[in-house]
């Protein structure tokens, strides 16, 4: 079954999917970190790769920014692929003294300012969750390897290049940083029954102004990806 955005078929995609927004970052994995790799998409340059990590079939493949485009692409990733596991891996942007250029953020919630949960009709506010096995599990990964991490609430975002300071006051609330998928990953996640987690690494402080090079971001954060990879292959 393909979709207008995937020209995979049913069988092609692991229950379990790693979602890099960027398509290269997802190319570098599966170069780098897969063994018996086959493409399965290249549809809009979103290129989409499975292979086995550790004896375990996985799968990698982009999703592009902000929660339209991840909403779109992890939809059809559960509805039409069976994918069971999905984890989100990504740059953010540290907005709280306790995240710290380079470390692993785990999104355990998120916030957010997009309008992504209208569609549920829901009487309230919707608080978007990791699933707690998989977060507990990039926890001992991380902790066996000894990568620097944190774990609490993240904020995604519509907004890039914001023209306010809105960011202190999420920070108030003990917010960690801000990036722009994981509130709707979590919400189709949710909606369907199955499995997300959304982890990062700090690769610009608002508080320090520091920021890593393009390249750094696209191939240099290969401390979350072994996380990833460490949890996708005990599933």
């Amino acid at each position: 079954m393909s979709t207008p955005h995937n020209m995979a078929k049913m069988g092609d995609i692991a229950e379990t999917v790693l979602l890099p927004g960027d398509p290269l970052r997802a190319k570098f994995i599966a170069e780098n970190f897969l063994t018996d790799v086959v493409q399965f998409n290249s549809v809009r340059n979103m290129l989409g790769f499975t292979g086995t990590y550790e004896g375990k079939k996985v799968s990698v493949m982009g999703t592009g920014m902000g929660c339209a485009s991840i909403g779109i692409y992890s939809y059809e990733l559960i509805h039409m692929y069976g994918v069971k596991n999905l984890i989100r891996i990504g740059s953010c942007g540290a907005m709280h003294p306790s995240a710290k250029m380079g470390d692993i953020v785990m999104a355990a919630g998120a916030s957010t300012d997009t309008n992504y949960a209208h569609q549920y009709q829901l009487p309230g506010s919707f608080s978007a969750s990791a699933t707690f096995d998989l977060l507990r599990k990039a926890v001992e990964e991380a902790e066996k390897n000894n990568f620097p991490y944190v774990v609490g609430n993240v904020l995604s975002s519509d907004i890039f290049y914001t023209e306010t300071e809105e960011w202190r006051s999420w920070a108030k609330m003990g917010v960690l940083a801000a990036e722009m998928e994981s509130f709707a990953l979590y919400c189709n996640a949710a909606r369907a029954g199955v499995n997300a987690l959304a982890i990062f690494t700090v690769s610009d402080s608002m508080i320090s102004k520091e920021e890593m090079s393009a390249e750094e971001r696209q191939t240099g954060f290969t401390n979350m990806m072994k996380v990833a990879l460490g949890v996708a292959a005990r599933l």
